[in-house]
Formats: C-alpha cells, sequence, structure tokens
C-alpha cells in the first residue's frame, strides 16, 4: 500500500516517512511540507492513504483532504498535535477516516494505516471518540434518515460505540459477513462515504448521544 504524507514539521515529516518505509508491507508513495504540495502529490501518485497534518500553511489540511477524496479513492487519516483540536470535526466531515496525534508509537502508526486502507474507520483510541461525541454534539440535529431497518439501525449504534464487525457479530450473534451485509446497505441507503460518515451521522441525527457512547 502506498502512502502519502503531508506535514510542515520536517522531524515528523520525515519520522513518519522513515517508520513507513520500514514495513515490509508499505511504500511511501512521496512527502510533501503543505496542502498544495499534497494535493499535486496525490494527484501524480495515486496513493491508498494519505496521512495529512490538519494546520498547514498555503492549504490547510482539510481542504486538501476534500480535494484528495473528491478526486481520488484515496484514505485520509488527519495528524494533529492537539487531541482537542477544533478542526478534527470538521476534518471528520471532509470525509477523513480518522485522525492521529502526532506522538503516535510507531507501531500504531503502521497498524493504522492498514486499517483505514481497509476501509474501516480509524475510531478506536478513546480520544477519537469523544472529539467525535463533543464535536457532533455542538451541531443542530437534523431530522432522523428513514429507510433502515431496526437491525440496520442497531448495528450503526453499535458503529457509532466504536465497535468492529467482529465485535457487533459478537454482540448480535450472527456472523461478520452478516454484519459486512448490514454495514454495505446502510451506508448505501444512508449516502455515506465510510463508518466515519456514519458516525457522525448518528450523532448529528440523535440517534446515538455522547452519555451513550462509553470509551472502552
Amino acid at each position: 500500500m502506498s502512502v502519502l504524507i503531508a506535514d510542515d514539521q520536517p522531524v515528523v515529516l520525515r519520522g513518519f516517512a522513515a517508520v513507513i518505509a520500514a514495513q515490509p508491507d508499505l511504500t511511501v508513495a512521496g512527502t510533501a511540507a503543505d496542502g498544495v504540495q499534497a494535493v499535486r502529490l496525490a494527484e501524480r501518485t495515486r496513493p491508498d492513504v494519505a496521512l495529512l497534518d490538519i494546520r498547514m500553511p498555503r492549504m490547510n489540511g482539510i481542504e486538501a483532504a476534500r480535494r484528495i477524496i473528491e478526486a481520488h479513492d484515496t484514505k485520509v487519516i488527519m495528524i494533529t498535535t492537539f487531541d482537542l483540536d477544533d478542526y478534527v470535526y470538521d476534518a471528520l466531515s471532509a470525509g477523513a477516516s480518522g485522525f492521529l496525534l502526532k506522538d503516535v508509537r510507531s507501531g500504531d502508526l503502521a497498524e493504522s494505516v492498514r486499517i483505514v486502507a481497509r476501509g474501516e474507520a480509524l475510531l478506536a483510541p478513546k480520544v477519537t471518540r469523544r472529539l467525535i461525541a463533543t464535536f457532533a454534539a455542538r451541531r443542530p440535529a437534523v431530522p432522523e434518515t428513514p429507510g433502515l431497518t431496526p437491525r440496520e439501525g442497531e448495528v450503526l449504534r453499535m458503529i457509532a460505540r466504536g465497535l468492529s464487525n467482529a465485535e457487533i457479530a459478537a454482540e448480535l450473534v450472527v456472523s461478520e459477513h452478516t454484519v459486512k451485509t448490514h454495514v454495505a446497505r446502510l451506508l448505501a441507503k444512508l449516502g455515506l462515504r465510510d463508518r466515519t460518515q456514519a458516525v457522525i451521522h448518528a450523532y448529528e441525527t440523535g440517534l446515538v448521544t455522547p452519555h451513550r457512547a462509553p470509551e472502552r
């Protein structure tokens, strides 16, 4: 899997690139020092995953993420220094699959890339769930989108709690394949890109509220 990395801090950029290059199943598609370079590099290399710093000169990571996601089938992970960055929610709404703090451990960085490349949301860290709950709660609720079956609604609530397909299957006593089918159908019905967008939708519509999404 190819990975594009963009950060305006040279030390972070070199460090992340070294970690990715050291993985047998990952390659560095290229590095960029700002959002404009990142968008241009993504156009040339079409990476599987892009690691984008939220705060960069010329074009911030949110706008870069939006343009990259619209133009390519690239998954985006946002990078931030602060675990309460006011831009995190907007980044997720722009289509990012999750975010990481810059002090992430090497092993977690590589595994996060793999998780997102598989099409899963990077929602495991408790701080991520806290941020989504916090920022989604600030947004005005909109009428819940109709059309989901009771089981699909149940699966959506479990996704919003941060459960994986395997964990959902265990709770519902069904196969992972059945869960994947439910997830695919509810995403299609709601017109959502991925699991991260499903989490945001669940909070925004009031299907799930922050106090009902306990940290695990």
